[in-house]
């Protein structure tokens, strides 16, 4: 249970350090599911752009953990959309934490009191999945994680928006420092504390629910296929969007269908050939002009340049994701 006032959530890394000399024991070996819905254990940072006290992310985090896999949250303090991949040195906070989760003058790197591995970084996302990938991985997992999962977003980020979308540069910067990483990002929601997920029935965690599953089929599928080599080509990430959920409209589960997507729409570019052609669809048409079909986009491109990538690289993914994609009709 997640401790909702801010007098009894942040303690200090520093003084937690010095009080406690012993970091947590080894992980169990690492293990790659072998069926969908089994982390067996995978190493998880889990980020976003939205804070570390929203809906999105504490749902997600519920979802993983419950799914198997061994997760660490490294998230902003406040809501950081629209930075993009700027960074700073964190600092200590002088207001309060997103939802009042710390109080001001709290340092700038802190923790839920009954449960460390639930992290805030008062700087940007970057510097969230920095902190979580060199400072707390070490920690909890002995190691880089396995992979970064950042988001997924309250609203979607769709061809050129995703040059300043935090959970975006979030996954870039993992995937820049040489961990696979994925950008989640859906349409419905709203910027919400995660105690609303207490109202089971609400429209906000209905969605959140329902969005956090489709991201664990997502990764199940990308590591099913993982047997010893890379989950995703060097310094490139994957950008997946959702498209918008109610009560009528892309309600469950199996009504989502995953299409392999580009970034930006360009009728003359010869991509890896699929679904009977060589120029892949652009996500955005796919996720808003479409969005009745419930579709999904998921798009490869470069985390230096946040570019599409050449058809080689999109190969390796569409590969690694198999029977999870689909075609657009005809």
């Amino acid at each position: 249970m997640f401790v909702a006032h801010w007098s009894e959530i942040v303690l200090a890394f520093a003084a937690v350090a010095a009080a406690s000399p012993n970091r947590p024991g080894p992980p169990a070996s690492p293990g790659w599911p072998g069926s969908p819905g089994h982390g067996n254990g995978v190493k998880v940072l889990l980020t976003n752009d939205d804070g570390w006290a929203e809906l999105n992310i504490r749902a997600q985090n519920d979802a993983l953990i419950a799914a198997g896999y061994n997760v660490v949250l490294s998230a902003p303090a406040e809501n950081k959309s629209g930075t993009g991949s700027s960074t700073a040195t964190p600092t200590v906070l002088n207001q309060t934490c997103e939802f009042n989760t710390c109080p001001v003058g709290s340092p700038p790197t802190g923790f839920n009191a009954s449960n460390p591995r639930l992290n805030y970084v008062n700087a940007y996302p970057v510097d969230s999945a920095r902190f979580g990938i060199q400072k707390l991985a070490p920690k909890f997992f002995w190691s880089k994680p396995d992979l970064v999962f950042s988001g997924f977003n309250v609203g979607s980020n769709l061809g050129p928006v995703i040059q300043i979308s935090g959970t975006v540069g979030a996954a870039c910067e993992a995937a820049k420092e040489g961990v696979p990483s994925i950008a989640f990002s859906a349409a419905s929601g709203d910027q919400l504390s995660y105690t609303t997920l207490a109202n089971k029935t609400a429209p906000s965690t209905l969605a959140a629910r329902l969005y956090s599953a489709l991201g664990i089929k997502f990764v199940d599928a990308l590591l099913s296929s993982h047997s010893h080599g890379p989950i995703l080509p060097p310094n490139v990430t994957v950008n997946v969007n959702y498209p918008a959920t109610n009560a009528s409209v892309c309600s469950q589960e199996k009504d989502f269908k995953y299409i392999f997507t580009r970034v930006l729409p360009d009728a003359g570019a010869v991509d890896v050939k699929t679904c009977g052609g060589t120029t892949l669809p652009d996500e955005t048409t796919v996720v808003e002009t479409l969005g009745a079909g419930c579709y999904v986009s998921v798009s490869v491109f470069n985390a230096t340049t946040k570019a599409d990538v050449n058809a080689e690289t999109q190969e390796f993914v569409l590969r690694k994701l198999g029977k999870l994609l689909t075609c657009l009709p005809k």
